[in-house]
């Protein structure tokens, strides 16, 4: 049984931490990863609710870098355009000089 939560973050204001130690996790990376059962005798955790959560935490990383992604393109919309505001007001100060 596989539960799927794709819907984006709720406007959550934390901020993002990655270690150089480890690549960039992907979201098929978490859904596909499996974990070996409990010995017999053992306690363990149950393996529908764990691939229900890994399935929830790869939706929201899918979500995140979509959103990550959106920013990085609106952060160089922005850079361009304040260049060109940039070369045009050097452009009248230079004018205005001669």
């Amino acid at each position: 049984m596989s539960v799927r939560d794709d819907r984006p973050g709720q406007g959550s204001e934390a901020t993002a931490y990655r270690s150089s130690a480890y690549p960039w996790l992907l979201p098929w990376q978490v859904r596909e990863r499996r974990f070996p059962l409990a010995r017999l005798g053992r306690r363990g955790l149950d393996p529908v609710e764990v691939y229900a959560y890994l399935d929830r935490v790869a939706g929201d990383m899918l979500a995140l870098y979509a959103e990550i992604t959106k920013n990085r393109q609106e952060t160089l919309r922005i850079k361009a355009a304040l260049r060109c505001w940039q070369s045009e007001q050097a452009r009248r100060a230079n004018g205005e000089r001669r």
